[in-house]
């Protein structure tokens, strides 16, 4: 579980977050949403402690951000799992390479130790046999799974996402967004996914927290967003062609 309380960032004189209360709660994807420039990655920066806010406490679990000293901040580090927007592989370095940095730098595990965990992660994310193969030699999609793999691969208890599906076709997805959700699940994970993707809001927004201007002015499932009457969270979801087709159907259901 990751709380937020009453968290303000700016630069200069412009203030991009605008005292944000939140949770992001433990064994479930939860996604922040809105247009560009809503303060969706700064929001996560922060959470990450990329960026320091000039009011109020991020926690984890029970301890705040704010308060840990180098060595406390260097064992959360070892607790959280990156998805990077563009995937982020290494590309001089093999598969099984790639997925074993992390556990090179956090770890002191003999190399034995760390390639049984490289196969393991790479079996779960259904890539078997590429360990010897370099990024540019397989697919976006496949790409993208090397990424979770090398997320989770030091089995972390919170796994960041930014734009998880940046780049890939509608199926390719799909099959990233329910691989993130069963991962979030099977593992009991604090996932937090910054995404524009309606189709992922739709597929695995257990809890959405939209930002609009800084402010977060909706939060709830995918399933209440569908039912919500505020207007700034309908304007933006129905300003698909996909949900207003859905919501078609919906209203002629009911």
């Amino acid at each position: 579980m990751i709380k937020v309380e009453n968290i303000r960032k700016r630069f200069g004189e412009e203030e991009i977050l605008k005292g944000i209360t939140t949770v992001f709660e433990k064994g479930k994807t939860n996604l922040i949403i809105g247009q560009s420039g809503s303060g969706k990655t700064v929001l996560l920066k922060c959470l990450l402690g990329l960026f320091k806010p000039e009011e109020g406490r991020i926690y984890y679990e029970e301890n705040a951000i704010q308060d840990m000293d180098e060595e406390q901040q260097r064992e959360l580090r070892e607790d959280i799992g990156m998805l990077f927007q563009g995937g982020a592989l290494f590309d001089s370095m093999t598969i099984e390479e790639n997925i074993m940095f992390p556990l090179r730098m956090f770890t002191k595990q003999r190399k034995s130790e760390m390639l049984s965990r490289v196969n393991e992660v790479l079996a779960r994310v259904n890539l078997e046999g590429v360990n010897k193969k370099y990024p540019a030699e397989i697919s976006g999609g496949m790409q993208k799974r090397v990424s979770i793999a090398r997320a989770i691969v030091n089995n972390p208890k919170y796994l960041f996402c930014d734009e998880p599906n940046s780049g890939l076709d509608p199926k390719t997805a799909t099959v990233i967004d329910n691989l993130i959700q069963e991962i979030t699940h099977e593992y009991n994970i604090t996932t937090v996914v910054v995404s524009h993707d309606m189709n992922s809001v739709m597929e695995i927004g257990e809890n959405i927290v939209f930002l609009k201007h800084g402010k977060l002015v909706w939060q709830g499932s995918n399933h209440d967003i569908f039912k919500t009457d505020n207007e700034d969270v309908t304007d933006f979801v129905y300003s698909s062609d996909l949900f207003k087709k859905i919501r078609e159907v919906q209203l002629k259901e009911e």
